[in-house]
């Protein structure tokens, strides 16, 4: 299936017997080092600020944005603390969270599984691989739900409208250091309960070429539809590219496609595909620019606007670009300002007196603390 190819590809690129040579070696290395502090905490908080242009009806900002998602409030879009325990065999991992983004992507989940940021346990079978069951963060992307490690302060919306967080199990294998594949069985996209009686399926591979080139190929097939007989099975595969030339600047390019079957027992596609080109520089150890084009264009409106669209809904485009200003001043603490606007082929975003207009801006501002 061509769903497999960019998988295939990928691995196709490695220099010849290097799976081969590293399978072999992973196999005789029976003693892995624990880590001398097996257990570990850690804590976020991301309190925001943000203004649209035009000042729409309400303070939520346009629907397909689930990320600092409120405008004219101040708010705390993700504050998080959990813990970490890994050793040599074993690891496993308990976070909890609450804010504007909890409350946006969470909506759908039972309410007493929205505070789970992350909540998995795993072991390695053997040397270099690890089996892991639970809720954990999402195998796609190029963006993570904590700013702070992410280039822009806002979200793409490749991000926005693709999975922050997956439940089920996933069997991770490092062939080299600069080499690893996962494979995953899941609930569905962006699950943690289940919708259907069916099951997901997702790879990655991560492919760290040199210190300067990192590669990354992630897919995902499976039926995201409340029944199983309204299932309409969806393909995707998420790819980036990251570069940098030099310490202080860092280039990445990411694509995204997806095809998503019409209706149940036909053979049509809902197609969608999205793409961003992000650049970042560091002007000095306490200051950052950061900049990114995008654009996310879906048929019938697909995902964006409905995970089953009517064949007669009109076709989704949206395009803009950001402008975002870092300032860290200690290791610990990040202060964020981004600038964005987006454009959208009919009128999308609301304004006063219920009218939608094609034009959209914001403003937003972050101070973000990390353990």
């Amino acid at each position: 299936m061509k769903f497999w190819f960019p998988l295939f590809s990928l691995l196709s690129l490695l220099p010849n017997g290097l799976a081969l040579a590293q399978t072999s070696s992973a196999a005789s290395d029976s003693s892995v080092a624990s880590p001398p502090h097996p257990l570990s905490f850690y804590g976020f908080m991301d309190a925001y600020y943000g203004y649209d242009f035009p000042r729409p009806p309400t303070p939520d900002r346009p629907t397909f944005l689930y990320s600092h998602d409120r405008q004219n409030e101040f708010a705390v879009n993700n504050a998080l603390l959990g813990m970490r325990y890994q050793s040599a065999r074993v690891r496993g991992a308990l976070g909890l969270h609450a804010g504007t983004y909890v409350a946006a992507n969470y909506a759908a989940e039972d309410p007493v599984l929205r505070p789970v940021y992350e909540a998995y346990a795993g072991f390695r079978p053997f040397a270099r691989a690890w089996l892991d069951a639970g809720i954990f963060t999402s195998h796609i992307g190029f963006e993570s739900a904590l700013s702070k490690d992410n280039w822009t302060l806002t979200r793409s919306l490749m991000a926005e409208n693709s999975p922050y967080y997956e439940a089920g199990v996933r069997f991770t294998y490092e062939f080299a250091p600069q080499l690893t594949v996962t494979g995953l069985v899941l609930n569905g996209w962006q699950n943690i309960r289940e919708n259907n009686r069916g099951k997901a399926l997702g790879t990655q591979v991560q492919w760290q070429i040199s210190d300067k080139i990192q590669l990354n190929s992630s897919t995902f097939f499976g039926n995201e539809q409340p029944t199983d007989s309204l299932r309409r099975y969806r393909f995707f595969h998420d790819f980036y590219l990251r570069y940098s030339p030099t310490s202080r600047l860092s280039l990445a390019a990411i694509f995204d496609v997806g095809k998503q079957q019409k209706a149940p027992r036909t053979t049509g596609y809902d197609t969608w595909h999205t793409a961003a080109l992000l650049a970042r520089y560091q002007l000095n150890k306490a200051w950052a620019v950061a900049a990114r084009a995008e654009y996310y264009a879906a048929a019938h409106g697909v995902i964006i606007t409905s995970i089953a669209p009517a064949p007669t809904a009109p076709d989704g485009l949206v395009a803009g670009g950001s402008l975002n200003l870092d300032y860290a001043p200690g290791s610990q603490v990040l202060v964020r300002l981004e600038a964005r606007a987006l454009h959208a082929s009919d009128p999308t975003f609301p304004r006063s007196a219920g009218r939608l207009i094609r034009g959209y801006a914001n403003l937003t501002s972050s101070v973000a603390v990390s353990f």
